[in-house]
Order: C-alpha cells, then structure tokens, then sequence
C-alpha cells in the first residue's frame, strides 16, 4: 500500500463502495488483495474519525433508527466454546435523517443493551435540537433513548408482525409483514412520521453497496476490525460523495450543512489519511447518566447551544 500510486488506491476504494468484494477489486484494479484490503482498513478507519468531527452540532427533525444484522466469521449458531469473542452476529445500529437523508450516527456491535446505550448516547451527541424518532420494537431502544435525550426527544416504536400465507415456504426472502402497530413511548410525537420504511430501505442500499452484507455469499467479514472500517467507509462515501436521488443533485452531507459541494472518491481518502490516528484508537463517547426514576417524560430541560441550519420538517 505504501507504493500504490493515488490514481490505484482512488480505483481501488471506487469499486469497494460499489460493492465489489476484496478479490473483485483485486482482479478489477489489478492490485494484491492484502493491498487492497490494508487499503480499505486504513481509509475506513480515518472515515470513522471524519464522521466523528463533522457530524456535530446537526439540527435533525425526524429520525429512523434501526440495526442490520450481519456476521464475522461464522454465524451465530456455528459457535464454538473458544471461538473470539467477536465471531458471530453483529449488528449495525444506523441513525437516518428521514427528510435530507443523512446516516447521523452508526455503531456496529453485539445486539445488546450496551451496544443500544452507547449508539444512543452517541446519537445524542450529534444533536442539538428536539427531535422525533422512530424506532422498530427492540426493547432496549426505550431505556436508551430515554438516558440518551433525558426527556428531550418525541419517541415512538412501529412494531410490525409478519406471518406466512398458508403453503407457502420461507426459506431466503423474508415473510410478508402482516401488520404494523404504532407505540408512542415518549413526548408527542407525530402520528403520520411514525415509520421505519426509509431506514429499512437504507438497509437495501448497504446491503447493495457493501460486499460483506450481502446475503449468501462467503464475502462475509473475517475480523470485526476490517467490518467496522468497511461500514464507516460506506456511510462516509454515502453521506459525502454519492448524490441522492430525491435531494435535487446533492449529498446527504450537503443537505444537512455540513458539506459545501459533492466529494470525489480522492477527496474522501485524503480526508480520511489526513484524520487517522491511531489504529486502536476509537472516538470517545460521551458518559452515559443513569435512567431517571421519575420516568424519562419529566426530565429536566437541558439547552444545547449552536448548531447548524436545518431542513424541512
């Protein structure tokens, strides 16, 4: 990687966010599959920390909230006593701005409450106003969300049902869902902006554009280090680089205000180089206070300075 030219490394991190396994990249640019990998992890690294940076100070009306299931090295029930502590399933917790379209926040981690708190917290940290959020029926989400915001968001979980037609078979696509039922948990949020359907399409677009999601193949993660690059990897190209559809010929970092103009793939690398500290080194989180007794609905007002221009409700 130390001599592979710019113009190699750009073509290679442009086929790797189109959704090009390790080796695809590798036979598309032709450079050696460790060097593309060592690339991506580095540049995937930096992209954590530049997300961490700019991703502050956001003014953010309406979010999604949900996880995307995927695995390192063996799934769940391949486990084995012994196995690391990282094999298994993980799961991406990803935070999307349903009107500019924005990934606010990701963690990816073990289902769990720690891992919900954390991304919670995160979350929290990222935004300076009131906002509503929606989330699936994961039941951890609740005590998160109220340490995370104290009070101070509109929270509501849509849980669907799903089932099966009589004879018919689920085996690879998912069952048909069957119902949906919408739970205010917290403040007042607004009936009709109760919904997941943006952030489970985000799902579509990751699984779309990163090889390691995508469904039976064997392009699945082998380290959780190299996972966790490729994701922030992703959802920094996906926010500052690729032009959404429906926001007029702009980006999703453009749409929020956090960015002025459409990045190239060599803006995004040397960003991302010029960011990267240590490869052990993660972003702090904030502390995360303890739930209220009173019940999250009665905390006490917190007023967070500045912030950025928002968008439409």
């Amino acid at each position: 990687m130390n001599t592979l030219s710019f113009e190699k490394q750009v073509h290679a991190i442009s086929a790797l966010v189109e959704g090009n396994s390790i080796r695809g990249t590798e036979r598309l640019c032709g450079v050696n599959r460790e060097t593309v990998m060592n690339l991506g992890v580095s540049v995937g690294e930096g992209c954590r920390w530049l997300h961490h940076y700019l991703m502050t100070n956001l003014q953010v009306n309406v979010l999604e909230l949900d996880e995307i299931w995927g695995f390192i090295g063996k799934k769940e029930r391949r486990l084995r006593p012994g196995d690391s502590p990282d094999f298994g399933d993980q799961y991406t917790f990803i935070a999307l701005d349903r009107t500019r379209k924005t990934i606010v926040s990701f963690l990816t981690g073990k289902r769990t409450a720690e891992t919900t708190d954390a991304f919670a917290m995160d979350l929290r940290s990222r935004i300076v106003n009131r906002p509503q959020i929606s989330s699936d029926g994961f039941q951890p989400y609740i005590d998160a969300i109220a340490r995370a915001f104290c009070g101070e968001a509109d929270y509501a979980q849509i849980i669907k049902t799903y089932g099966l037609a009589e004879g018919e078979e689920h085996r690879y696509s998912p069952p048909k869902c069957t119902g949906a039922m919408r739970n205010p948990i917290s403040g007042d949020p607004a009936w009709d902006m109760i919904s997941t359907s943006f952030i489970e399409r985000q799902n579509l677009t990751v699984r779309m554009s990163l090889r390691r999601f995508t469904r039976l193949t064997n392009a699945f993660s082998k380290k959780l280090r190299n996972h966790a690059a490729a994701v922030a990897l992703y959802v920094c190209h996906y926010n500052f680089c690729r032009v959404h559809e429906t926001l007029k010929r702009i980006t999703p970092a453009m749409a929020i205000g956090v960015a002025d103009h459409v990045w190239s793939v060599a803006e995004l690398i040397e960003a991302a180089r010029s960011m990267a500290p240590g490869p052990e080194e993660v972003p702090p989180l904030p502390p995360c206070p303890a739930l209220p007794e009173h019940g999250p609905g009665r905390a006490p007002l917190r007023l967070l300075m500045g912030g950025k221009a928002g968008g439409a409700p």
